[in-house]
C-alpha cells in the first residue's frame, strides 16, 4: 500500500436464487481469487447470500435463519485473509426486514450497513419486504446457533482501514446511489475516500451508460474511489435479466468495468493519496464533523500494492485521435480567443511574432493568424520576423520563410550576426567561447528586436515559449522568456506536436501541409550555437532530457501532488521498454533541481491563457515563491538511488 494505492475489487459469482449454502460457497471461492489477486477491499453484489430475486421467498423464516449462518460461514472464511469484505443479506431487526451490506474482516463481521432508499417503482417492488435503513448506528445482536456478534447497524457507518492514512469506507446500496441525496455523499462528507455500493441493477437496454455516468459522477462529485458491484447470473430472469456490470471509477474516471454478461471480478488500484491531495487543494470541498457517525477501525497489515493500473506516457496528450482532435481544436480556440480578447483591448491592429522555423514559433503564429481572422484584420498586419544567427540552419530558415509566406503574413528578415557580434565585442565575450553568454546574447538580442519592431509599428509581441520550458526554466530571462501576450505559456511540448499536426491534417493547404509537417519532423532546438556540416548541432532533448519525460513528471507533480518516490515509481512502470530506470532517475533530478531553481522566470511571466488543469503562472495556478527550497524533494530522489 505504498504510496497510498489500494487493490479494489468488484465481484460477481454465479448464484442459486435462495440456496444459500450454495451461494456461501461461491462467496467463498470467489473471494479466494480475488484475494490471490492482491484485492484488499473486496465487494460483493446485493443480497447476494440469498439472491436478489427471491421475492416473497424474503419472508420466509428459514431462508432468513439460512442467510446468517451463511453469513457467519463466510465471515470464518475472511480468516487471515486480510481484507475487508463486503456481502449483502437480508437482515431482521426488532422484527423488521433489511436489506442489508455486512462489512467482514478477519473472521469477524464488523458492522451491518442497511439500505436506506427501498424503490418500489417500475420493476421494483422491495417496499413489499424491506424497511429503509436507520441513521445512526445502534447495537445488533445477530446469532446464529451458538454463534453471536454484537456489532453496529445504521447507515452512519465508516471503516478505517488503518494501513493507508485516510482511508475511509463508507458503504451504500444499489437505489442509494440513483437518489438525489445519496448516502455516499454525507459519507465523503464524513471523511470517506472509498465507497462500495453493492447493487442488482437488471439490464435494459442503454441502463448501462446510465449505470456508468452515475458512478463516474458520483466519484466525481465526492472525490472518492468507487466500487461498483452487482448481480449477475444466477440471479431469476422470470421477468428480469442482471448482467453483472461491475465498475470501478476514482474521482471521475472509470478504472476498470466488467464486460456485461459474464460473471466474474475486476480489479482497480484506487490511489487514496490522490484524493486528499485533490480534496486539500478544493477549498470549496468541506469535509463535515461526522455528526451520528461510527468509525469501526479495521487493523490491516501494511503491505505494498502490485500495481495493474497503467499511467498514460503521456498525461497531457489523449490516446484516442477523435477526442485528441476535439481537444487540439478546443485548445487551439482557447489560443486565439484569448488573443482576440487582448487585440480589443489595445486596440493594435498589428502582430509581432519571431519565427525560427520550430515548433514553439509555429504554432504561435498559426494562433496569430486565427485570431486575425477572427477580427477579420488583414494577415499581412502579422509581421512574421526572421532573425538569422550564428546557429541558424538552411532548413529551419527555409521552413520560417515559407511558412510566414504561405499564411499570407508579412516576412520580415533581421539578420543580427553583425549586432550580436558587436555587442560580444562591447562586453568582451570571445567569440569562440560557446558558453551562456553566447546563447543568450542572442535570444536577448531577437528579443530586442522584436520589441524595437512592435514600438515602431504599435504592435504586440506575440510570445512562443511552451508551458514545458517554462516549468524547466528553459528560457532566457528577459529574451525568448518576455512578451505581451504568451499564447503558448499553458501548452506542454508534448501537446504543442500534436496542434501542429492538428493544423497540417484539417488546414485543407497542401503547400502548408508540407511546411508543418517538415517543422514537426525538425529536431528541437535553441539553434544557438553553430550548426555541424549545416546540421543542427544543438538538440534540447540531449541538454535537458526528453520532454514526454519532463512532462509526465510535470504532470504528476503539480495536478496530483505525487511525491518523487511515487512520481519514479510510475514513470518506470509507464516507460518500462523505452527508459532505462537510471535514464527516469537522472532526469528526474534533473527535473525537480531545475523546477526549484527557475521559479523566478515563472514570477514575472506574461499574460498567457490557460488551457488545461496544469499551469505555471503566478496569477494562477502555481503561487511559488522563487526562492522556495527544494532539498526535501531531493533528498528523496538520493534515496531512490
Amino acid at each position: 500500500m505504498e504510496h497510498g494505492f489500494i487493490k479494489v475489487a468488484a465481484v460477481t459469482p454465479k448464484i442459486r436464487v435462495a440456496d444459500t449454502v450454495y451461494n456461501a460457497g461461491q462467496i467463498c471461492r470467489s473471494m479466494d481469487g480475488a484475494v490471490e489477486g492482491g484485492a484488499k477491499i473486496i465487494v460483493f453484489p446485493e443480497l447476494c447470500i440469498t439472491g436478489y430475486t427471491c421475492n416473497d421467498l424474503f419472508l420466509q423464516a428459514l431462508l432468513l435463519e439460512k442467510a446468517k449462518e451463511a453469513l457467519f460461514q463466510v465471515a470464518g472464511h475472511t480468516k487471515g485473509k486480510d481484507a475487508l469484505v463486503f456481502v449483502g443479506l437480508p437482515a431482521v431487526r426488532d422484527n423488521k426486514l433489511y436489506n442489508g451490506a455486512a462489512a467482514l474482516y478477519d473472521g469477524r463481521i464488523l458492522g451491518l450497513v442497511p439500505k436506506a432508499n427501498i424503490p418500489s417503482y417500475a420493476e421494483f417492488y422491495e417496499g413489499r419486504h424491506f424497511t429503509p435503513g436507520n441513521g445512526e448506528p445502534v447495537e445488533y445482536v445477530l446469532r446464529s446457533g451458538k454463534e453471536e456478534a454484537r456489532i453496529p447497524f445504521g447507515t452512519k457507518l465508516l471503516f478505517d482501514v488503518e494501513a493507508i492514512e485516510g482511508l475511509k469506507v463508507g458503504c451504500e446500496i444499489c437505489e442509494d446511489i440513483w437518489v438525489p441525496d445519496s448516502p455516499g455523499t454525507a459519507h465523503a462528507l464524513a471523511g470517506a475516500t472509498l465507497l462500495v455500493n453493492l447493487s442488482a441493477s437488471n439490464e435494459t437496454v442503454g441502463k448501462d451508460e446510465y449505470r456508468e455516468m452515475l458512478v463516474k459522477s458520483a466519484s466525481a462529485r465526492t472525490i472518492t474511489g468507487y466500487v461498483y458491484a452487482s448481480a449477475g447470473e444466477g440471479e431469476s430472469s422470470q421477468d428480469l435479466v442482471f448482467g453483472g456490470h461491475n465498475i470501478i471509477a476514482e474521482n471521475g474516471t472509470v478504472l476498470m468495468q466488467a464486460k456485461r454478461f459474464r460473471n466474474g471480478t475486476i480489479y482497480g488500484d484506487v490511489d487514496v493519496r490522490r484524493l486528499l491531495h485533490e480534496r486539500r487543494r478544493m477549498s470549496t470541498y468541506r469535509t463535515e464533523h461526522a455528526k451520528g457517525y461510527q468509525v469501526v477501525s479495521v487493523p490491516m497489515k501494511q503491505t505494498q500494492t502490485a500495481l495493474s493500473r497503467t499511467f498514460g506516457c503521456m498525461p497531457f496528450v489523449p490516446a484516442d485521435k477523435t477526442v485528441r482532435e476535439k481537444r487540439c481544436d478546443e485548445i487551439l480556440s482557447i489560443q486565439s480567443y484569448g488573443l482576440k480578447k487582448r487585440y480589443e483591448h489595445t486596440g493594435s491592429k498589428k502582430a509581432v511574432v519571431g519565427i525560427s522555423g520550430g515548433l514553439d514559433s509555429t504554432l504561435a503564429l498559426l494562433v496569430t493568424v486565427r485570431a486575425f481572422d477572427m477580427l477579420e484584420l488583414d494577415r499581412k498586419n502579422i509581421l512574421s520576423v526572421t532573425m538569422p544567427c550564428f546557429g541558424t540552419t538552411d532548413r529551419t530558415y527555409d521552413n520560417a520563410c515559407k511558412l510566414a509566406q504561405v499564411l499570407g503574413t508579412e516576412l520580415r528578415e533581421v539578420d543580427i550576426k553583425e549586432s550580436v557580434s558587436l555587442h560580444f565585442e562591447d562586453i568582451g565575450q570571445d567569440m569562440e567561447k560557446h558558453d551562456v553568454t553566447y546563447e543568450n546574447g542572442q535570444a536577448r538580442e531577437r528579443t530586442q528586436v522584436l520589441m524595437d519592431i512592435a514600438n515602431k509599428e504599435n504592435a504586440l509581441v506575440i510570445g512562443t515559449g511552451d508551458m514545458s520550458e517554462l516549468a524547466l526554466g528553459w528560457a532566457t530571462y528577459n529574451g525568448d522568456h518576455m512578451s505581451m501576450y504568451g499564447v503558448n505559456a499553458g501548452v506542454p511540448k508534448t501537446l504543442v506536436r500534436h496542434l501542429v499536426q492538428y493544423y497540417a491534417d484539417t488546414c485543407g493547404n497542401g503547400e502548408l501541409e508540407r511546411v508543418l509537417l517538415d517543422v514537426l519532423d525538425t529536431p528541437v532546438s535553441p539553434e544557438l550555437l553553430p550548426p555541424v556540416d549545416g546540421v543542427i548541432s544543438q538538440k534540447t532533448e540531449d541538454l535537458v532530457g526528453p520532454y514526454e519525460l519532463h512532462d509526465f513528471f510535470l504532470y504528476y507533480m503539480l495536478r496530483c501532488g505525487f511525491e518523487p518516490g511515487k512520481i519514479y515509481r510510475i514513470a518506470c512502470l509507464s516507460f518500462a521498454g523505452q527508459y532505462e530506470e537510471t535514464v527516469i532517475l537522472k532526469w528526474l533530478k534533473t527535473f525537480y533541481r531545475r523546477f526549484f531553481a527557475q521559479q523566478f522566470k515563472r514570477s514575472c511571466l506574461p499574460d498567457g491563457p490557460k488551457v488545461g488543469s496544469v499551469a505555471v503562472s503566478p496569477r494562477g495556478d502555481l503561487r511559488m515563491p522563487s526562492d522556495a527550497c527544494g532539498r526535501i524533494w531531493m533528498e528523496e530522489l538520493e534515496r531512490l538511488e
